[in-house]
């Protein structure tokens, strides 16, 4: 018992001895997930409102630019993010001007969200009834009043809710971006964790993820609630 006692306060002097690099990694972490969601925001949700907007049975359908553009965000969406992270090196250099660290980490990171993020709108835009839109295009609303006051209002919960969904499954990939020296809570737990077996490292930086995806989904249930007015 002295000795599991012994251990565990070894593991907490370990862990407090680590406590500023951990915070460093846990800024780090938030740094790569908000360029990332930031650029789903601007660039995908727009893109994903496009694919919407020209597919069948809409008022601006074009399958010339609904197969190109839909065939882009497939292309990129099924990179694995490992890969992606590879392939982008060049671009990520010259436009971080390095290819480790959260911000070169970014850059991949926002390539894959963009894409993600475009889907998951175009799915939720297509969820709101037809009838609704075609109510608004009889009483001469424009397609930017619909978008706006139709499509992404009626939407909103379920955007919110896609947000959500985006930012848990990219909080694990910058776990991953760790691996390729992105920085972050999973470079931390690579190099402590893994290549110097400190498991208590290990199961400190898990339990950050775990808490940060816990506050990631109530926050976005909650907000998701709130704003539902069906």
């Amino acid at each position: 018992m002295s000795e599991l006692l012994s251990q565990l306060g070894a593991s907490l002097n370990n862990i407090n001895d680590m406590t500023p690099e951990i915070w460093d990694a846990f800024g780090q972490t938030l740094l790569m997930l908000g360029i990332g969601l930031s650029s789903a925001l601007l660039i995908g949700g727009p893109l994903g409102i496009l694919l919407f907007l020209v597919g069948d049975g809409q008022s601006l359908r074009n399958r010339p630019t609904a197969l190109i553009v839909g065939w882009i965000v497939n292309v990129i969406r099924s990179f694995p993010f490992i890969i992606l992270l590879v392939v982008l090196g060049p671009l990520t250099r010259s436009i971080a001007g390095t290819s480790i660290g959260p911000l070169a980490a970014a850059v991949p990171l926002s390539f894959a969200a963009i894409p993600y993020f475009a889907r998951l709108v175009e799915q939720n835009l297509r969820e709101v009834p037809k009838g609704v839109i075609e109510a608004a295009h009889a009483m001469g609303a424009s397609e930017l009043q619909i978008i706006v006051r139709v499509l992404l209002l009626e939407a909103r919960s379920g955007l919110v809710l896609a947000l959500t969904v985006l930012a848990i499954s990219f909080l694990s990939y910058t776990a991953v971006a760790g691996v390729v020296g992105g920085g972050g809570i999973g470079d931390l737990a690579i190099r402590y964790g893994y290549y110097r077996y400190e498991t208590d490292i290990m199961f400190a930086t898990v339990a950050i993820l775990i808490l940060m995806v816990q506050a990631i989904q109530i926050t976005g249930n909650r907000i998701a609630k709130r704003i539902d007015k069906r």
